[in-house]
């Protein structure tokens, strides 16, 4: 979907950012825009890293035989 978007999309899309905005909310939102991202990439990664240490950790359990 991101693969077809060329120069010309990205002078719209900022052209109505600032239509709807304003040039006084830009870097506001853009500051909240990128710590959302980096929220969102660490939460990523931490779960990423529990899910495997989750599947790391499994041992086998010794069985018991019936006498």
């Amino acid at each position: 979907m991101m693969q077809n978007l060329t120069g010309w999309h990205a002078l719209v899309i900022l052209t109505i950012a600032l239509l709807l905005f304003g040039s006084s909310k830009l870097p506001s939102l853009a500051r909240s825009v990128g710590q959302s991202l980096r929220i969102l990439k660490d939460e990523a990664q931490q779960g990423a890293e529990e899910q495997e240490a989750a599947t790391a950790v499994v041992e086998p359990v010794p069985t018991r035989h019936a006498s």
